[in-house]
């Protein structure tokens, strides 16, 4: 900076004098102030609609859905992430592939993810314990939003599927040969348990069916990361877009072998559902209790693929660009060091 520029500088702070650094800061979020900072769906709430004024903010109804309209947004926004995966899945199978096929199944998937996330945008759009895990542990997210985040996300699921099932019910008992009966893959050649949640591959191993978890998992999160990268070429509000293809992708490329569960929520809620309404302890038995599989798996996924990217891509504010890569606060359990919100409770 040249002379002339350090006393054009000098005379701004100067007129400027009035309004304290202090007073910036409550102007703008801490956040905008940070280099190369990831903000936005699905990464925390930060987004261009989190500051509206809603209409008549006295009411009791409206002041219970401010207080809630993260947990909301988590329901509605699985809710619809489910319903459009569900029910393609059930169209193609009990239609015998003839209202769609294994691509059918990958683009409504894909199209359940865009949808959701936009549906979920105040919240962040997480959609995904894991997801919501990895942001904990990398993106500074409140460790105190995890559990009401991935219950919301849950029940959103789980409702999701009984509204699937309600719908498609009168086909289930013409398919399966019964109102009363409800069989699960690997029991029976018209089961219809798939339609809600993942079965593996009968000649998948256990270590396979973690193993294929655990990596479409890592690339789910890895893509998330780069998505939001304002350092990187980033999608920024086309990011809902940019995850329809990551999801149609990892469903094309690697969603065979276990079903591409890739979420607690959208695997558990649902299996479940299909557990309350009749399909039996089979659903947790199958697969030599695949079950606990996509419960584990994404979380060890999610973050793997997190630390992988901002081990070698990412420039901005994260655990591993600190000394020892983040490391060194595993031998500080303290508050201070691992709470996410410290510092603005101080």
């Amino acid at each position: 900076m040249g002379a002339a520029e350090q006393a054009r500088h000098r005379e701004h702070a100067a007129a400027g004098s009035s309004t304290s650094s202090e007073a910036i800061m409550e102007q703008k979020p801490v956040y905008e102030f940070q280099p190369h900072a990831e903000h936005g769906a699905p990464i925390d709430h930060h987004v261009p609609q989190e500051n509206a004024i809603q209409a008549q903010p006295d009411l009791t109804w409206s002041r219970i859905r401010h207080t809630l309209r993260e947990p909301f947004s988590e329901f509605f926004g699985t809710f619809i992430l489910i319903m459009f995966g569900d029910g393609v899945v059930a169209q193609v199978v009990l239609s015998n592939g003839e209202k769609g096929s294994y691509q059918s199944i990958t683009w409504g998937w894909a199209l359940g993810v865009m949808l959701g996330v936009y549906t979920g945008g105040i919240s962040g759009a997480h959609l995904n314990p894991a997801v919501t895990f990895a942001n904990c542990l990398f993106r500074k997210f409140p460790w105190r939003k995890l559990p009401i985040y991935a219950l919301a996300q849950t029940l959103g699921a789980m409702t999701a599927a009984a509204v699937v099932y309600a719908n498609y019910k009168s086909a289930i008992d013409v398919f399966e040969g019964g109102a009363n009966i409800r069989t699960v893959p690997g029991y029976s050649e018209t089961a219809t348990a798939g339609i809600f949640c993942t079965y593996p591959a009968p000649f998948m191993t256990k270590t396979g069916q973690f193993f294929s978890e655990f990596i479409a998992s890592s690339i789910l999160m890895f893509m998330i990361y780069a998505l939001k990268d304002e350092g990187n070429i980033g999608a920024g509000p086309l990011t809902p877009l940019g995850l329809f293809f990551v999801i149609f992708g990892i469903g094309a490329c690697f969603g065979w072998e276990t079903g591409y569960a890739i979420n607690l929520a959208r695997d558990f809620g649902p299996r479940l559902v299909s557990y309350m309404i009749g399909y039996g302890h089979e659903v947790w038995a199958a697969g030599g209790y695949y079950f606990w599989v996509p419960m584990v798996a994404p979380f060890c996924g999610c973050s793997f693929g997190a630390f992988l990217y901002d081990v070698f891509l990412f420039t901005g504010e994260s655990p591993i660009n600190t000394p020892a890569m983040g490391f060194k606060r595993f031998t500080q359990p303290k508050k201070q060091v691992w709470s996410n919100t410290y510092a603005d409770r101080v």
